[in-house]
């Protein structure tokens, strides 16, 4: 076989592994993650990642379910962050609520439309109950966790929100609040335990 032919080969084995493993998990009806994300304020100092300076401002933990995925390879602070999660817990965790959405992600923020003529429950439900997260590894296993996630899989996670000093002295600030909307509504969480399961 040609070194092309057989280069074409492992990029589609390699793109179709992708495929499947971001394919979304079914699940059952019924509320999968009851609880509202934990915080806590601290005063920590202030640490530096590869070329990043991370200022700590909560003590931050959430089982959520996850509602879509998003890869950054080209984005501002891709290196940092190259995944975010779009999170949602309560009703927004439920198959019922869920299957009447459309969830989407682009450009940082992620967007929720409804399937048919209206939204199945009221638009304050969604933003109290989602979140679109983007996601600070704390080492590289963890990463390797975040970058396996796949939608409707539930996940627990704890850490610390953080705001973030780009290299360029740009400051990203993360959101402290569940009810917020809009710019600067994500949460940015250094993540230093993930778990995972169907």
């Amino acid at each position: 076989m040609p070194l092309i032919a057989a280069l074409l080969v492992v990029v589609a084995l390699i793109a179709a592994a992708r495929d499947w493993a971001d394919r979304a998990i079914s699940q059952p009806p019924g509320v999968l993650a009851p609880a509202e994300p934990l915080q806590r304020d601290i005063e920590a100092p202030v640490f530096t990642l590869d070329r990043y300076r991370l200022r700590p401002r909560a003590r931050f933990a959430v089982k959520a379910r996850v509602l879509s995925g998003e890869r950054y390879r080209l984005a501002r602070g891709a290196h940092l962050m190259p995944r975010d999660l779009a999170l949602g817990w309560g009703i927004m965790s439920d198959s019922n609520t869920l299957d009447s959405l459309s969830i989407t992600q682009s450009d940082r923020w992620y967007y929720v439309k409804a399937r048919g003529d209206r939204l199945p429950i009221p638009s304050e439900m969604i933003t109290t109950n989602s979140a679109n997260m983007h996601l600070i590894a704390a080492n590289p296993t963890i990463a390797r966790l975040i970058d396996r996630v796949r939608v409707g899989e539930i996940v627990e996670f704890e850490g610390m929100l953080v705001d973030v000093e780009m290299p360029n002295g740009a400051l990203w600030r993360t959101s402290l609040s569940r009810t917020d909307t809009g710019a600067g509504a994500c949460e940015t969480v250094y993540v230093e335990r993930i778990d995972i399961r169907h």
